[in-house]
């Protein structure tokens, strides 16, 4: 028998689950499971102050229960940042599904979410991410109204999403290189999934020289053969001379061990988290000369799509919005230049300024 404390007996900081709520002020946190569709999932909620928390579901084959945690907790929290400074009336939210997207989906599984999404009321709306696809959300939809990017609506965001990397690439190259062109440009992809794909296709289009890898081999031949993409080693992609690399895959690429070996001018793509940790490579890549786009500034083109359905606008509204991104790149590398200080720090700063300006908002008695 399971003895239960009293609350006022029990130490939060013996908690490791609510110690690492507390430590980024996440709101609440609901975990997930069925044993009937073998739904494991973990939903985090990290801030309302601006609106509700929308952000993606990934679906992932997490090591074990507290690596999936980190990184719910994580991408919550970089989508509170997002949504912020991209100006969106949206707080910062997140779910992931633990398993294998390429054996485990069923339409009974995602339903289930559905319905474990739905007991939130609307404090979370989700959409897809990582091995999740808009016909995934469709089964999702069946048990909740809070879910978006729907085929049909505002559909895949992944093009959006590219839009604003690329536009905040050329912003990055506009200070580093004195022009925003990225013709002749030697630019390292690393994943050619959704986003990436797009990203390159862009990149060609200016006739930039673009090296690509990927874990998903006819993924990587397809592209490289549509695009003249030269394809390269997962591990080789860190040590070929390049001025700009584009992480679009999963996160913290960038670390104690990869850092040395970049040979690039510029960081500055899609995947969330490309900082193992942020206080030690953003300032040291400050020290080193090489330009930081922040991940949750330059890749917010999804989120921005998603706003558009939440919100019913065309998506001719979502593709201008993701241009806005070279603006807000270019105001984060000139504040960062000004303050001296990095420019993941500026970004943090933008965000939290609007959020506190919102939170400070009272509405009338």
């Amino acid at each position: 028998m399971i003895e239960v404390k009293n609350l006022s007996e029990v130490n939060l900081s013996e908690n490791p689950v609510i110690a690492q709520m507390s430590q980024f002020n996440h709101e609440q946190l609901l975990f997930c499971n069925d044993n009937a569709t073998g739904l494991k999932a973990i939903v985090a909620v990290h801030s309302t102050v601006l609106g509700p928390a929308l952000g993606g579901t990934r679906m992932w084959q997490y090591a074990n229960e507290m690596e999936a945690l980190n990184d719910v907790l994580r991408l919550s929290r970089g989508m509170t940042y997002k949504n912020s400074i991209s100006g969106l009336n949206l707080g910062g939210g997140k779910a992931v599904i633990i398993g294998d997207a390429r054996s485990m989906k069923s339409e009974a599984l995602f339903r289930r979410f559905g319905k474990f999404v739905n007991g939130l009321a609307g404090k979370y709306i989700t959409a897809e991410d990582v091995g999740i696809s808009p016909v995934d959300m469709n089964w999702v939809a069946m048990e909740t109204n809070h879910v978006v990017g729907l085929p049909g609506k505002s559909g895949d965001p992944s093009p959006v999403t590219a839009r604003g990397v690329y536009m905040g690439m050329k912003a990055a190259a506009k200070v580093q290189f004195g022009s925003d062109s990225l013709a002749g440009k030697k630019i390292a992809v690393q994943g050619v999934g959704h986003v990436g794909e797009y990203l390159v296709a862009s990149l060609a289009e200016e006739n930039a020289e673009v090296f690509i890898t990927d874990i998903h081999e006819p993924t990587l031949s397809r592209v490289s053969k549509t695009y003249g993409a030269k394809v390269v080693g997962l591990d080789e992609i860190y040590d070929i001379d390049m001025d700009i690399y584009a992480p679009c895959a999963l996160g913290a690429t960038v670390n104690e061990n990869t850092l040395d070996r970049l040979k690039c001018s510029i960081i500055a793509g899609a995947a969330n988290n490309q900082l193992k940790n942020e206080d030690i490579q953003g300032v040291e890549m400050m020290k080193r000369g090489i330009l930081y786009a922040p991940d949750y500034a330059i890749n917010a083109g999804g989120v921005i799509n998603c706003y558009s359905e939440v919100k019913n606008l065309p998506s001719e509204w979502a593709l201008n919005k993701a241009d806005e991104i070279y603006d807000t790149i270019l105001n984060i590398i000139q504040r960062s230049k000004s303050e001296n200080i990095p420019t993941y720090k500026i970004a943090n700063k933008m965000a939290e300024e609007r959020i506190a300006h919102i939170g400070s908002v009272k509405l009338p008695m």
